[in-house]
């Protein structure tokens, strides 16, 4: 199995190598790692203590904020170096005040984990939710350095649990404390006999949706547009969630408009996205003199408001569901009371599961199922009301997940 992740390892990074070629995306990803050590070594500064946290996205670090926040509060002289996988994630968040230093994680490899870790010299290493690379876990346990997986989700069909995860095991059995997300992870880790230093903290994830709300200010150029109306915000959406939502709009009454953020908002997608919504009007063109009042669509082509914009929703539409990666996070409208419905591509979440089963969210598989649901939520105004005060309600008895972990490692004497 090792000789196998070597052999991905390698063609990962072949393939990585050709795509960069004439792929902006896979140019980023290896540039970003290119001559790293001396990257490194010369933007660390000497005498420092260092926690290490590892994201493998921008949704990972979202993840990450809340705890980075309350470590920071209590712990001022701790640096914080956060490293990512993918440069979407590094784009985002490169410049971010909560980080001193935010780096691409270097290739996976004995030689490369072994150097990382003695450039970087963590005094405590975090993983956000997920993303496990064997040299880099196995190099932290070998240092002796506490090694913690923060909002933790496991499903039983995940790799760790086949007969031929063994090398995946290994890689569990590296961590020195598991906090997650719900029951059913700690049962199924509970199987391959990892219990203990395992509790149930939550998802940070609560933490950071709930800030963004309680900070949250009006964007006066929506105010203008939403006016008297009642608003349906399609969130992150991929064309499959826009071709629903396109069918939808034949149904919505005179009173109810759509806000819809496109995932990607390159020139060609969202002439597209005008394209399926004639009634529509751009973002970028909004101004005093042109309020967009009159028109029925608006469609954001920037980047950077999606959490904002779900305080105005009265219903969200949450993209990815039609796709193979799955949903946006859904938490964002929840925290503000939106009753939310997305494809069926959902059951890696542990929140959606869970609020699907307590009908606070809706799974449809196509159009006429989205139909049926929004027809619902918009005509009865107590229906909907009852499902908002749930989902407020649900938010608040989940919030807490950063202070319980924080506790946890101070505890374990982790952070001095």
């Amino acid at each position: 199995m090792l000789f196998l992740y070597n052999l991905f390892l390698f063609l990962y990074s072949l393939l990585a190598r050709f795509y960069a070629l004439f792929n902006d995306k896979a140019k980023k990803w290896v540039d970003g790692r290119k001559d790293w050590e001396h990257h490194f070594s010369s933007t660390l500064l000497a005498g420092e203590k260092r926690i290490w946290v590892h994201c493998s996205s921008m949704g990972e670090f979202e993840q990450a904020k809340p705890l980075i926040e309350v470590i920071r509060a209590r712990y001022g002289e701790y640096k914080v170096v956060v490293t990512f996988f993918s440069p979407s994630g590094y784009e985002a968040c490169k410049n971010s005040a909560l980080a001193d230093y935010v780096f691409y994680l270097p290739h996976d490899g004995r030689v490369n984990a072994k150097r990382f870790i003695e450039i970087v010299n963590p005094t405590i290493a975090l993983f956000v939710k997920y993303e496990f690379w064997y040299y880099y876990l196995a190099q932290l346990r070998a240092s002796g350095i506490p090694t913690i997986l923060v909002s933790g989700a496991f499903r039983g069909e995940q790799v760790f649990f086949k007969w031929y995860g063994g090398m995946f095991r290994d890689m569990l059995k590296c961590f020195d404390f598991f906090f997650l997300q719900d029951e059913v992870s700690k049962t199924v880790l509970d199987k391959i006999g990892i219990n203990k230093n395992v509790i149930i903290s939550g998802d940070t994830r609560y933490d950071r949706v709930a800030a963004i709300a309680r900070n949250v200010t009006a964007i006066a150029t929506l105010d203008k547009f939403k006016g008297n109306h009642k608003i349906l915000i399609g969130g992150s959406t991929w064309p499959g969630d826009e071709g629903v939502l396109s069918e939808c709009m034949a149904m919505m009454p005179p009173d109810w408009k759509l806000i819809i953020a496109p995932h990607e908002i390159d020139v060609p997608h969202v002439r597209k996205v005008q394209g399926l919504f004639k009634d529509s009007i751009l973002f970028s063109v909004l101004n005093a003199g042109n309020t967009g009042q009159e028109k029925k669509v608006l469609i954001i082509d920037n980047i950077g408001m999606l959490s904002r914009l779900f305080s105005y929703a009265d219903v969200a539409f949450i993209g990815g569901g039609f796709q193979k990666g799955g949903i946006h996070n859904i938490l964002e409208p929840a925290v503000f009371g939106a009753p939310v419905i997305f494809g069926p591509v959902y059951q890696k979440f542990v929140e959606a599961r869970e609020l699907a089963t307590l009908k606070y969210v809706f799974p449809v598989n196509n159009a006429e199922e989205a139909k049926a649901v929004l027809g619902k939520l918009i005509a009865d105004d107590e229906y909907r009301g009852s499902i908002s005060y749930a989902l407020k309600e649900f938010m608040r008895n989940h919030t807490g997940a950063a202070n319980t972990i924080l506790r946890e490692i101070e505890q374990k004497g982790w952070l001095k």
